[in-house]
This record gives structure tokens, C-alpha cells and sequence, in this order.
């Protein structure tokens, strides 16, 4: 069989064989395992013999390996190698950036990026708004762990043991100050952790600064661990926090094409699943 080039839409030539039977590749990275023939060609819309054909190929370079009992079709070691590096090379806050410029430029607020630093939740980016939005924090600014979106989200979705520690004294000290905003107690935090778990974003309203509301975003690895929060803010009068509103729509479009780009995959009972797929 003869390679015929192809010309994409960006002018440049490549291999068709190889455009027509990279669906088989991905068809097998999407199912999570095995595969008959019959439901691979079927998935990709290609007659067997000519997907068989291309299983052939794959099979000799490792990309494919097939079971010599059931016959299935599954990815091979060299697809696992070629996935192991890409890995190894993303960079999630590099990753991340264009698309804070992407939703910054969308919804027309102030967006950030916080990872989980030594001091908890540590903003690394940041994207102003056109419209002047007083806020004084600035990259590198430490966001409270209780009292800001930021921070809920980390204490929601991040499961490690160091943002447990950072609760338990967080609300160690509730206790001894006047304040009475929520939360104030593990019962009250726990319900508001539910209630973000439930919705796969973080809320708040004037909370950090009177008059700014604010939403906060998960993004997922590979490993279905969180490594990042995507954070908007703006004027409460132009800031409506809705769970089910455009603001939060938007922001959970952009967690979960940046987990995506970072080998995120909803797995049953994890609980990212279904707040970045809704």
C-alpha cells in the first residue's frame, strides 16, 4: 500500500494512512480497555478488513497489542511509552495560561490561576479585567483557605493531607475572633464543601472584599488529583453567582479543557467526574 500525501487545512502535507487510522488509536485510548474488531470499526465508522489492516501495522511498532485468547485489540507498549513521556513534559500553570487570556477575554472579568503553595493557596497568575475591579492581590498573594473561592475550592477538591492540617487550625481559631461569617465550625464547612462538591465550583460573595463576588474552578491531572484552581472575580452588581448562570458555565468549560490537556479522564465515583463534566 502507498502512502498518498494529504494536505491539511493549514496547507501543509502529511500522510493520509496515517490521518484514516489514528481514530483506531484513539478509540482505544477513549474505551479504557479492549476491543473486538467488530466494535472498533464500528466506533470509527470503518470497514473491518481495512481497520484490520491498520491494527496490523500498529501491532508491529507496539502501538497495538492483541490478546492471542479473546482476540481484543488493546493499546501497546510503545503507545504507553509515547504517553508517559508526553507527561512528563506538561507543565500545568504553562498549560493553563492561554486559557485564562481565553476565558479573561470571554466573560470580561478578572481571572487567576492558584496552586497549592508552602503557605496553601497561592495565586500564579493573574489577568485583570478591563474594567477596574478594586482588588489588591497580585501574583503571589496567598488567598485565606476558608473565607475566599480560592481557597473552598482547594479545601473541596485537593486531597492532600496538608490542606486538612490548614482546616483544622483555620477553624481552631474561629472560636476566638467575632467574626460570624461561615464558616465557623467543622459542621458548617462540611455542608459548604458538600454543596461545592455538588456543583464542581467554589462561591463567594464580598467575602475576601466587600462588594466582589467571586467563583473558583478545579482543574484534574492524569491522576484525577487537583493541581490547579481557576478563579474569576468581579463587581457584585456584575457579578452574578448562580450556580447554574454563564459565569459558572463558562469557568467549568475552561477547568475542563485544561484538565483534558493534562491527561484528565472521568473515571466512576471520582469526584471531579461530574462537576467539570456538567
Amino acid at each position: 500500500m502507498i502512502d498518498e500525501p494529504s494536505s491539511a487545512d493549514d496547507g501543509r502535507q502529511g500522510i493520509q494512512s496515517i490521518e484514516v487510522g489514528t481514530p483506531l488509536l484513539k478509540a482505544l485510548a477513549e474505551h479504557g480497555g479492549p476491543m473486538m474488531l467488530r466494535d472498533l470499526a464500528a466506533t470509527t465508522d470503518m470497514p473491518a478488513a481495512k481497520a484490520h489492516r491498520y491494527l496490523v501495522s500498529f501491532m508491529r511498532t507496539g502501538l497495538v497489542t492483541q490478546d492471542a485468547v479473546s482476540g481484543r485489540y488493546d493499546l501497546g507498549p510503545f503507545a504507553l511509552e509515547i504517553g508517559l513521556a508526553s507527561l512528563a513534559r506538561l507543565d500545568a500553570v504553562r498549560i493553563a495560561t492561554p486559557l485564562i487570556k481565553d476565558l479573561n477575554e470571554r466573560i470580561e472579568e478578572t481571572v487567576a490561576l492558584a496552586v497549592w503553595g508552602n503557605m496553601g493557596p497561592t495565586i500564579v497568575r493573574w489577568v485583570e479585567s478591563r474594567r477596574p475591579v478594586t482588588v489588591n492581590l497580585r501574583t503571589g498573594a496567598v488567598m485565606p483557605l476558608l473565607r475566599s473561592a480560592t481557597g473552598l475550592c482547594f479545601a473541596a477538591f485537593h486531597a492532600v493531607s496538608a490542606v486538612q492540617e490548614c482546616i483544622a487550625a483555620d477553624l481552631a481559631l474561629q472560636p476566638r475572633g467575632k467574626d460570624g461569617r461561615k464558616p465557623g465550625n467543622r459542621a458548617e464547612l462540611d455542608a459548604m464543601l458538600t454543596e461545592i462538591r455538588s456543583h464542581g465550583l467554589a462561591r463567594t460573595e464580598g467575602a475576601v472584599i466587600p462588594g466582589v463576588n467571586a467563583f473558583s474552578v478545579p482543574v484534574f491531572d492524569h491522576r484525577n488529583a487537583m493541581v490547579l484552581a481557576i478563579t474569576a472575580l468581579g463587581p457584585s452588581e456584575l457579578f452574578p453567582i448562580s450556580w447554574s448562570g454563564p459565569l459558572a458555565k463558562a469557568m467549568r468549560e475552561c477547568a475542563r479543557e485544561a484538565s483534558r490537556r493534562l491527561g484528565w479522564r472521568p473515571a466512576p465515583g471520582h469526584r471531579g467526574q461530574k462537576p467539570i463534566g456538567s
